[in-house]
């Protein structure tokens, strides 16, 4: 689920628990003031009690406790290889005294390969009062802060109120820059929460007005949720919670790396995946549809118009026939490998090689590909009492982001959305003996719905999946052979739900 969704929810859950388909003094600024230079590992100074950081010597004697913190923490990728070797690209002071706090750009080397990760790290002679135990890296042991605590600063509220000021001010630290839309100014006394149920990044809620969205693991260039949450808001939609600011860093040799995200809070939204689960749960004592399928359609009409405002802000491509070809090529290869992961799809791969190629077959003259959501589901989406809003444009995590980037066909959200339905309803037969009604009404319930979902995409002007039903079927073969594969890594107890829907879309006529 998405970990932004989450917190514009207030739905304070451990990830991974509800299958959903792969969430001081020198004023405002302090002592470093605006456009202070960016500090770097060789920097040198003093205590941080002085008003300035010794930074060379801070990241040398933290990074012992940052080597044995990261693994831990939720939103680290290299879970279960050894981190073979630590480098800090930048690290640029955001405030300076006692407390203090660092900006971190780190490249941590593992069996896997390389990722880089932002750190924000707090540093107090004593840490603060009610500090979670998951945010202490521990007391630094030498040099010239020996005895002083270390922690993560998302978890103090004054300093994320800090990190909120350089956003209204749109500070601009040597390689590190704070960027702002224009409008209404933003407070920059407000302090910030952290979100408690993220997985890969971290939510900071500032109030019931803000809420910002720090990208722990970092590549080169903007992230699509910035990207595209930035040409839904400039033009107008309120699909999506508007953007209030964001702020990026430079890495040698590459483009800007898009850091954090401050978008308008949401605190009198619902969050779709637990609207639906609520109806799905209403089904043992009441079979009757419920009113969700109105829902449902209201929610497609709101990814229709999405779609549509991406399609006027964002360049439109079309794939010719032999770029559509590659398209089916790569969601076959997709299948072969898993596949060989996991033996219970291999009965079905004539038939869903058939489908791709059907694919292909279908659209002779190309298909139109354009921007889209790219990770869509009921857990990205928040009902409000204007509407149903969209969230986390990030795309899947597991891509690149110039892989994210790319235009695909805007059926494969609604593939997306459609098998999102079917997650919700298994929940009806999770932890109960195999029964043949309940197994009836869920089935039922997911049909309903997501019958609704396609007639209101189609009502605010998408196109109608019946009219290309190969490609919504070839987009959503390969959604369930990606779940197929997570559940089996990841969950194999709910391995039957991808299973059951491609054994359905394997025999469809």
């Amino acid at each position: 689920m998405s970990e932004i969704s989450r917190s514009q929810a207030h739905a304070h859950r451990d990830a991974g628990t509800a299958p959903r388909g792969p969430g001081g003094p020198g004023g405002p600024h302090g002592a470093a003031g605006r456009g202070t230079g960016a500090h770097t590992p060789s920097a040198h100074g003093s205590r941080p009690r002085s008003g300035s950081l010794a930074v060379g010597e801070l990241v040398q004697a933290a990074l012992p406790l940052i080597a044995d913190w990261l693994p831990s923490q939720r939103w680290y990728a290299g879970k279960g290889q050894a981190i073979t070797g630590l480098s800090p690209l930048t690290a640029t002071p955001l405030l300076t005294g006692d407390p203090a706090m660092l900006h971190l750009l780190l490249r941590v080397e593992h069996g896997g390969g390389a990722d880089i990760y932002q750190l924000l790290l707090g540093l107090r002679t004593a840490a603060p009062p009610g500090l979670l135990p998951e945010a202490v890296l521990g007391r630094l042991t030498h040099g010239p802060y020996d005895g002083a605590a270390l922690y993560d600063a998302v978890h103090d509220p004054e300093l994320t109120g800090r990190l909120l000021g350089h956003l209204a001010t749109a500070d601009r630290f040597g390689l590190l820059s704070f960027r702002r839309t224009p409008g209404p100014g933003l407070p920059s006394d407000l302090p910030g929460r952290a979100g408690t149920a993220e997985q890969s990044n971290t939510s900071v809620i500032f109030g019931t007005s803000f809420i910002l969205k720090l990208f722990r693991r970092i590549s080169p260039g903007t992230n699509p949720d910035l990207e595209l949450s930035l040409a839904l808001s400039r033009a107008g939609s309120t699909r999506i919670p508007r953007v209030a600011a964001w702020f990026e860093s430079r890495m040698e040799g590459a483009e800007p790396a898009t850091l954090g995200l401050l978008q308008r809070f949401l605190p009198d939204a619902e969050d779709g995946w637990e609207l639906a689960l609520d109806q799905v749960a209403r089904l043992k004592g009441d079979p009757s549809p419920g009113n969700f399928a109105v829902e449902a359609h209201r929610l497609g009409r709101a990814t229709a118009e999405v779609h549509r405002v991406l399609a006027r802000a964002l360049p439109v491509a079309r794939l010719d026939r032999e770029q559509t070809g590659q398209l089916a090529t790569g969601m076959a290869e997709r299948l072969d490998v898993a596949a060989a992961a996991v033996p219970a799809l291999r009965r079905y791969r004539p038939a869903l090689h058939a489908a791709f190629r059907q694919l292909t077959a279908d659209h002779l003259t190309g298909l139109t590909v354009q921007r889209i959501h790219g990770d869509l589901h009921l857990g990205q989406a928040m009902r409000t009492p204007h509407g149903w809003v969209l969230l986390d444009f990030e795309g899947e995590p597991a891509k690149t982001v110039a892989e994210r980037r790319l235009p695909q066909p805007a059926l494969r959200d609604v593939a997306a959305m459609l098998r999102s339905f079917d997650y919700a309803a298994a929940h009806l037969l999770a932890g109960a003996e195999p029964d043949p009604q309940l197994a009836h009404l869920a089935a039922s319930w997911a049909a309903r719905n997501r019958t609704a979902y396609c007639a209101g995409y189609t009502a605010a002007g998408g196109t109608d999946p019946a009219s290309s039903p190969e490609l919504l079927r070839a987009l959503e073969i390969d959604k369930a052979v990606y779940e197929v594969v997570y559940e089996a890594r990841h969950r194999p107890g709910w391995l039957p739900i991808p299973l059951t829907a491609i054994h359905r879309l394997a025999t469809a006529p």
